[in-house]
Formats: C-alpha cells, sequence, structure tokens
C-alpha cells in the first residue's frame, strides 16, 4: 500500500475510533489526576461551550473544529498558536486535541456570560486565576470521563473530548450573537480579495475564498484544513483583528513567556465576507464589554452565513 494510502485508511480508523474509546485519562500537561466520582450531566446550560485545541501539526486534522460557530487564533509561546473554539448551535460528537488554558482566554471569554471552558490544564500559577474568574472551567480533573486519549498521535495531541458529558448543554443559538454580532447582507464597497495570509512569528493562517462553497477555505501552517474525514474547514466570514501583544507574568514548563493578548482597546481591523475584504475598526471598553466591529464611516459590521473565524494579528 502507498503512503498515501496508509496515511488515508489510518485517518479513517482514527474517525471511528475517536466515537468508541471509552478509557478516562488525565489532562496531560497541568491537570491532576482525580480520583472523584465522574461529574454527571446536570442540564445545567451556560450560554456557550468554550474549547482550547491544539494547533501544530503534530495535532492536526481537527475534530470537530468545523462545527464551531466561533474559532479564535492566538499567538502563544514560540511564536506558536493555538485555538479557542466556541460552540452553541451545535456540539460534535467528539473534539480535540485539547490542550492547556491561557491568561488571555479568560480575558477574551468575559465577553460571554459564565461560559463552560474544557482545557486540558494550565500552568500551575494560573490556576487558581482561571478558578477565580467568571466561567465555568472543566478540565479532566473535574470531569474524567469527559476526556479520552486518541490511538493516532503521542501524548500532548491526542486528547479527546464528548462535550455530552461535561454539565453543558447547547442552546441552539449561534454564539456570535452572544457578542452582539448579526448576519445581513453584504456591504458596500470593499475590494475583491482571493487569499489573505495571517503571519505569526512561528506560525501562519490563510484563507482562500472559494465561490462554489461560498466559503473562506481555511490552510494552516501552508497546509489545508481539513476534517478527520478529510474535508476542507471554511469560514463564512474572517476578521483579521490588529491588537497588542506582550509578555505576561506567566511561563511554559521550559521557562518561555506566555505572550498575553490585549483584547481590551481598540485598533485596525479587515473583514473578509463575500469574497471582498473591508476595510474596519475594532473597540471593547472594557473586559466586560462586547467587541464592536464597525466600518471607517461607523456602520456597523454584519456577518455571512457561517462559522467567523477571528483572528488576533499582533501589530506590526
Amino acid at each position: 500500500m502507498s503512503a498515501a494510502g496508509v496515511k488515508n485508511r489510518a485517518a479513517a480508523l482514527f474517525a471511528v475510533l475517536v466515537l468508541a474509546v471509552t478509557a478516562a485519562c488525565t489532562g496531560g500537561d497541568g491537570s491532576s489526576p482525580s480520583s472523584t466520582s465522574p461529574s454527571s450531566h446536570t442540564g445545567r446550560s451556560t450560554d456557550v461551550l468554550a474549547v482550547k485545541i491544539d494547533n501544530v501539526a503534530p495535532a492536526r486534522p481537527h475534530t470537530g473544529l468545523e462545527r464551531a460557530d466561533i474559532v479564535y487564533v492566538e499567538q502563544v509561546e514560540a511564536g506558536l498558536t493555538r485555538i479557542l473554539a466556541v460552540y452553541s448551535s451545535d456540539l460534535p460528537p467528539v473534539i480535540g486535541p485539547v490542550r492547556s488554558a491561557r491568561e488571555t482566554d479568560l480575558e477574551l471569554l468575559r465577553q460571554f456570560d459564565r461560559p463552560t471552558l474544557a482545557f486540558s490544564g494550565a500552568q500551575s500559577r494560573l490556576l487558581p486565576v482561571i478558578d477565580r474568574a467568571p466561567l465555568d472551567p472543566v478540565p479532566p480533573s473535574k470531569a474524567p470521563r469527559a476526556y479520552f486519549r486518541g490511538p493516532d498521535r503521542p501524548a500532548p495531541h491526542n486528547l479527546y473530548l464528548r462535550p455530552e458529558r461535561i454539565p453543558f448543554m447547547a442552546s441552539g443559538v449561534d454564539a456570535v450573537a452572544e457578542l452582539g454580532l448579526k448576519v445581513g447582507a453584504r456591504p458596500p464597497g470593499g475590494e475583491p480579495e482571493d487569499s489573505r495570509t495571517v503571519r505569526y512569528p512561528s506560525a501562519s493562517v490563510t484563507f482562500t475564498w472559494s465561490a462554489g462553497s461560498e466559503r473562506w477555505l481555511v490552510s494552516l501552517d501552508g497546509a489545508p484544513a481539513r476534517t478527520v474525514e478529510g474535508e476542507r474547514i471554511g469560514a463564512g466570514t474572517v476578521v483579521v483583528q490588529d491588537v497588542d501583544v506582550r509578555e505576561s507574568d506567566f511561563r511554559d514548563r521550559s521557562g518561555n513567556n506566555t505572550p498575553f493578548t490585549e483584547t481590551v482597546g481598540s485598533g485596525d481591523a479587515v473583514v473578509l465576507r463575500d469574497g471582498r475584504a473591508y476595510e474596519a475598526r475594532w473597540s471593547r471598553s472594557s473586559a466586560d464589554a462586547d467587541t464592536v466591529f464597525s466600518t471607517p464611516d461607523g456602520r456597523r459590521v454584519d456577518l455571512a452565513e457561517g462559522p467567523l473565524w477571528i483572528l488576533y494579528a499582533p501589530r506590526g
């Protein structure tokens, strides 16, 4: 069998196994084993489920990312990126690979009303900060039956979440509504855009317009982003948000400083939708406020149908 055939067969096998594996596990990169009884599904509902997802080559293809309402991309250590995927209208049976939380996530998620945050663990000094944040943290130590290790790749790139096993119930309403954003008609103006690449020190994300699918097809570090079934991942609207990225008070296990992305403030943005690029401004007055996206003349920016990707791009 060819190398491509072996790879495709392995991916197909994992797509089946990802729904069948039942072994519980620990967080792997910061959380501790739990000897308590597993969390049961209480039916309690917060507005959104946010899942911290790995975004390096060994972690791909992602599982369940295509069904997120909102996908945030943020810079982490060594100039790499991680994803914070937000779900509300639709929950896949499995999401991952799940990785550790960062301080940036806490400020970002204050735009939502008591969100649930699923993550593998965190730097030890950050854990009490997460516990004090206005969200419901659900690492493996609190819901061990909700997480499992996949068989197709090595740790730490193989931790997956079964959302039905945590105390969260999807509202059925698109999470963008929680941000005060709306789907609407394409605004006038804009410039034709076939492709846009957002670069980080050690990573890149490219969006290529597909008129046939009416989506911006996503590529990660130059390779097409695909589901575990091999389908291309796409976005209806893309927002590239220029932000300040500074050092935080936290470091990873290797001593690298964890960057903090400032999501409160204001700055320039570019909105990609319907094969066009629109210059915009973003503004968020406080951590408790929504981020407002507007055109240079002050009009609200409406979204196209489909997933929303927001990329926090370090100001050059």
